[in-house]
């Protein structure tokens, strides 16, 4: 089961995290987002392009360095961002997936694609958060089911009596591309997911349960959730 922590921004933080052996981390570049991830101008132009002034006058590691040749992946989170604001993005954090939480097409995604790979980025792959309330929300992965490689369900409750962990609504989804659960996870959900059959569940994505605040995880909590998924 892949474990997704999303919405990190503090390298302590951040660093803590990979060595709970998480497998993806989320970057959330989204302006209106609490945890966004500013950048700063490395006065090259006036597109700002580094994530803090430390970085912009090369006193630390790029995201790569920092991996140090562990397979973490680096997603990057944008909402109905301009594809040049994503592609700067993809560039100075060497980012391994681009996550679409927007209205974005799936024109926009091809076009998207199509200009980072294999020029800028060979073999960046694209996921698309889906948001669930009922199950005629499931069928809204037919839009993009051929241009996307994963898809982010995250699941809310609804007039259909939904609760948060009730991830069997997504057993109606019958397309081919890997999906990830988000939403209210707690770790007795982890528990359950570990027994979950469906052939294209990938994994979990953690955000605000292992919050201490907004962009700062708790290490404890998150190592709970760590331990029951494996």
């Amino acid at each position: 089961m892949i474990i997704k922590v999303c919405g990190v921004r503090d390298s302590r933080n951040i660093h803590e995290i990979m060595n709970l052996g998480v497998d993806w981390i989320g970057f959330d570049f989204n302006p209106k987002s609490e945890r966004y991830v500013r950048q700063v101008s490395s006065q090259a132009g006036i597109i700002p392009d580094y994530g803090t002034m430390d970085a912009a006058n090369g006193r630390v590691e790029s995201n790569e360095a920092l991996r140090n040749g562990e397979s973490i992946k680096l997603c990057g989170v944008f909402k109905n961002d301009m594809p040049q604001n994503i592609i700067t993005r993809v560039v100075n954090f060497h980012l391994d997936i681009v996550q679409l939480n927007g209205e974005e097409s799936s024109i926009m995604i091809d076009n998207l694609r199509r200009t980072i790979d294999p020029d800028i980025h060979p073999g960046l792959k694209v996921m698309k958060k889906l948001s669930i309330r009922t199950q005629q929300d499931v069928l809204k992965y037919k839009e993009y089911e051929h241009t996307v490689d994963y898809f982010l369900f995250e699941l809310y409750p609804s007039t259909e009596n939904l609760q948060y962990n009730s991830y069997h609504i997504l057993d109606s989804y019958e397309g081919h591309v890997p999906f990830l659960i988000g939403g209210d996870i707690t770790p007795k959900c982890v528990n359950e997911l570990r027994t979950y059959q469906h052939p294209q569940f990938l994994g979990i994505n953690l955000n605000e349960q292992v919050e201490d605040k907004p962009a700062l995880k708790n290490i404890d909590k998150l190592s709970e959730f760590v331990s029951v998924a494996r």
